[in-house]
């Protein structure tokens, strides 16, 4: 990866956190530190993504997380419906990127691009 870590403000911090706690759960990314007013989320006790209380309008953003596997997708997309997310693209091959782009899209709740991408062929 070659940035350390990333976050950004959300307007309903405890909404928020439930969405990306449970999107994110099926790419084995888990809650690694939750502060007053900021969560930090990643794998191996590392905490790249961060979500912080705020209501400064910002434009929205995308953010792709990687996946192991085409299952993983599938269960991110599964996991991000279920929590409030909108679908922006189904799980599925993005052959304009590469033959074995395999990705899911879903709108957070506060109208951000949130992906989970795997680059593997099945």
């Amino acid at each position: 990866m070659i940035i350390d870590h990333i976050g950004f403000s959300v307007s309903d911090f405890e909404k928020s956190n439930e969405f990306y706690s449970k999107a994110l759960a099926p790419l084995g990314i888990d809650k690694i530190v939750e502060l007053e007013d900021a969560s930090g989320f990643g794998k191996n006790g590392k905490a790249e993504f961060w979500l912080g209380k705020g209501n400064l309008p910002q434009p929205p953003l995308h953010v792709a997380f990687a996946a192991d596997n085409r299952k993983q997708v599938d269960q991110f997309y599964e996991a991000a419906m279920a929590s409030g997310g909108k679908d922006n693209g189904s799980p599925g091959i993005r052959e304009q990127y590469h033959p074995n782009y395999y990705g899911a899209f879903v709108i957070d709740p506060d109208g951000h691009n949130i992906e989970a991408v795997c680059h593997r062929a099945e």
